[in-house]
């Protein structure tokens, strides 16, 4: 069931993604009088679909949901007839050829934008953008942050949320330099702020790697202070098997103190399989217990320790100083999702420079699987999180597809700018030499991508 839900998720939100790409080269081409043949959404055999009598165009669904294409008239693929060789696109325009080509990736920008203009409008509150706490060993403790000062700007970028918050945090991945961290402690908007240099090295790689921008930094928003008393245990859980009991207040963890329950399950968490000390409280008297958190997996394949224990459950009340309400007007809204789009765009690009240069690891690359379960982990959460991971896919498959690979409308762009400086286009002897490399290229990647995906389910 489990499995079919993803399925569902995965082709609720790339399906679309998809249709819309290939609409992009499909209304464009017929905009520049091209002749289209078939608008196919997946590859492979046609499963169904209908023939338009008005245009001829086929349009279908395929076998295989990994992408689609647009079938133009072209003469390279099969005999023309005299009359129709002006609909046919190795005939036209180098420009034209190229508003063909690029109108796939920049529908997946204006997508991208479009969702995130929906989701900048949509009034929310949040967690203001205090340091609620710094973690210990950390750039953020290294620095002597101050818990309780307002976080204003990252690398003197301005930042409002903990989401562009850990953003432009995670855009330092790899990197070992200093993170310039710019606080405000008092609440008026013009009151003075002071910038701390926060040093990283190889940032969220190593030990830190699996772990979220925030968690690795070390400065996270307000949590509440839950007392670290044990309310229930699972019977086959590691805590149960060890001997915790409910009632008992950890007090320590390998000699760390442990002041509220979620400092105890941080720890618990970046533990998986380690042999843990606990000291707890029991009925007045201090109890030495050795439990190893069992090993988990999260739906993005992140290893994370588990031992069976849960807290009582309490209301919470969040302080006044620590909540916000985010709202924008729809001219704001706009610009701001024009600069998100922008900045995520050059994150990603930023990121498979890193990768290819070795600055951080080729398994940091997710394919089709980990996509899918991204996509089911939305619908868990809420419908502004379906939006938002759509615009980040759109997004991705818009950077994906302009990469110089000629087989990707990135390299196809190239081969037109060629022609178009040319004169003429390159011969189909070096045009195909170069596909057969793009397709090596990107099977490789697929094949990266696909085994990350699996070792993450294992």
């Amino acid at each position: 069931m489990t499995f079919l839900l993803t399925l569902l998720a995965a082709i609720f939100v790339l399906g679309p993604l998809i249709a819309l790409h290939e609409w992009g080269h499909y209304i464009v081409a017929r905009l520049c009088g091209v002749k289209v043949l078939t608008y196919s959404i997946g590859f492979g055999p046609k499963l169904f679909g209908w023939t338009s009598k008005k245009s001829g165009i086929d349009y279908r669904i395929s076998a295989l949901p990994l992408g689609g294409y647009v079938k133009m008239l072209d003469e390279r693929e099969g005999n023309v007839a005299e009359h129709e060789q002006h609909l046919a696109f190795n005939r036209q325009h180098p420009l034209k050829k190229i508003a063909i080509t690029a109108a796939g990736p920049l529908m997946n920008f204006i997508i991208a934008i479009a969702l995130f203009w929906v989701l900048f409008m949509t009034p929310s509150e949040q967690l203001a953008t205090r340091i609620g706490q710094v973690l210990p060993d950390t750039p953020a403790a290294i620095a002597q942050l101050p818990v309780g000062d307002k976080i204003v700007a990252i690398d003197g970028h301005e930042v409002q949320t903990w989401e562009g918050i850990n953003y432009r945090l995670a855009d330092r991945m790899g990197e070992t330099d200093n993170v310039s961290v710019t606080l405000r402690s008092d609440t008026k908007a013009d009151s003075p702020t002071k910038t701390y240099q926060a040093p990283i090295q190889q940032f969220m790689q190593g030990a830190s790697q699996g772990k979220d921008a925030l968690t690795s930094f070390g400065m996270i928003p307000w949590q509440p202070n839950i007392a670290p008393i044990v309310g229930n245990l699972t019977p086959d859980g590691a805590a149960s098997r060890q001997g915790l009991q409910k009632g008992d207040r950890i007090t320590a963890i390998n000699d760390e103190p442990i002041k509220d329950w979620i400092s105890a399950t941080r720890i618990i968490r970046d533990s998986p399989e380690k042999l843990l000390n606990f000291t707890v409280l029991r009925d007045g008297q201090s109890v030495q217990l050795q439990i190893m958190p069992q090993g988990k997996k999260d739906n993005l394949g992140n290893d994370y320790g588990q031992i069976g224990a849960m807290v009582e459950q309490s209301e919470i009340v969040i302080p006044d100083a620590y909540k916000t309400t985010v709202v924008y007007g729809p001219g704001e809204s706009l610009i701001k999702s024009f600069e998100k789009t922008e900045q995520l765009a050059v994150m990603t690009v930023s990121s498979m420079g890193k990768m290819l240069s070795g600055m951080i690891g080729l398994d940091n690359l997710s394919g089709p699987i980990t996509i899918a379960k991204v996509a089911k982990q939305s619908f868990d959460i809420s419908w502004e999180m379906v939006l938002s991971t759509a615009a980040l896919i759109s997004l991705s498959l818009a950077v994906l597809n302009l990469l110089p690979i000629p087989v990707l409308d990135g390299g196809h762009i190239v081969y037109h700018f060629i022609e178009l400086i040319r004169g003429k286009p390159l011969s189909e002897g070096v045009q195909m030499v170069g596909l057969n490399i793009g397709l090596l290229l990107l099977a490789g990647f697929m094949v990266l991508a696909i085994g990350n995906d699996i070792s993450r389910l294992f």
